[in-house]
């Protein structure tokens, strides 16, 4: 697939801003591709939103960022009509949301009737406003950004708003010597004013269709549904994973295949994948919460308990 190699490129360019997250990269690119969203949670200062602006400029998409603060309005992020006196109709005024990617950034700090404003974006692709349907550029893509939950003036994300996240990461902090590179890196002009554009608009479509040629054979469906059903079944979740997730690691599954040269997926990219994608859409039972059992626990407790298919079989 020709496609590959830019984005094996693209990957690179990131890299030059961000040191030593190859992984984030990895997930961020794999959601790009899948045309999924990505939450991604941390500190502040760890390099979230540099990590979204080096995106928007290397693959030369239309991006705005939207800071959430508690006085931003549905309207704001939506866009809203407006009487025109001189043609005597009403007019759409476009919001932020009208782009290819959107950073949501701190999108904790904002209310929950904001928050909930780009659910309808990020399912459907499109906003309503005043009953008007507005068709999203395309590809669109929220790259949302949350401090930990217990920071002070945050709104804890409902369930119904993370399910339309397909991945959340977590970035952590650098290594010395990464930190120490990226002050010196720091004395002269910031480096994502020197990431350069690697992909046209056209060209990245191209790589999202190629993904979509991306082998996913029924053994691995099967695997995927019986991965999702046991965790509404474990003893310790409260709340399992909806079909949603089971659609969101299927098509993540091919993104991730294809960024790593192949043209089908294999049982390890279903697993390498469980966590970024299934963690956040499970809610533990109260008492599992207060012992030292883990979602990461649980879910290793799930993949240990479903057989993956027989590679080669279908």
């Amino acid at each position: 697939m020709q496609g590959q190699h830019l984005i094996s490129q693209l990957s690179e360019e990131i890299s030059k801003v961000i040191k030593g997250k190859d992984e984030a990269i990895m997930m961020i690119l794999t959601v790009l591709l899948a045309q999924g969203h990505v939450l991604i949670e941390d500190v502040p200062g760890v390099g979230k939103t540099t990590l979204a602006m080096a995106l928007g400029k290397a693959t030369g998409l239309g991006f705005r960022r939207a800071q959430f603060t508690p006085d931003v309005m549905a309207s704001d992020i939506t866009g809203f009509t407006m009487f025109n006196k001189e043609e005597n109709r009403f007019e759409y005024r476009s919001g932020l949301v009208m782009t290819n990617i959107l950073l949501a950034d701190e999108i904790n700090r904002t209310s929950p009737k904001t928050q909930s404003a780009l659910l309808e974006a990020m399912e459907e692709k499109r906003v309503t406003v005043d009953g008007a349907v507005h068709r999203l550029p395309d590809p669109f893509m929220v790259i949302a950004t949350q401090n930990s939950q217990g920071y002070v003036g945050t709104f804890p994300l409902p369930e119904a708003q993370l399910d339309r996240f397909m991945v959340k990461i977590s970035m952590g902090y650098p290594s010395v010597a990464e930190e120490a590179m990226m002050m010196m890196e720091r004395l002269g002009e910031n480096p994502v004013n020197d990431v350069d554009n690697i992909m046209s608009a056209e060209q990245l479509q191209c790589c999202i269709d190629e993904v979509q040629e991306v082998e996913f054979a029924s053994g691995l469906c099967r695997y995927v549904a019986e991965l999702s059903a046991a965790t509404r079944r474990h003893s310790a979740v409260e709340l399992g994973v909806s079909p949603r997730a089971s659609l969101a690691i299927m098509n993540a599954g091919r993104a991730y295949a294809y960024i790593n040269g192949r043209d089908y997926v294999v049982p390890e990219d279903i697993v390498r994948l469980l966590m970024p994608v299934f963690a956040h859409r499970i809610v533990l039972k109260q008492e599992t919460r207060l012992s030292r059992f883990n979602i990461r626990s649980v879910l290793e407790d799930i993949v240990s308990s479903v057989t993956p298919p027989i590679r080669g079989k279908r």
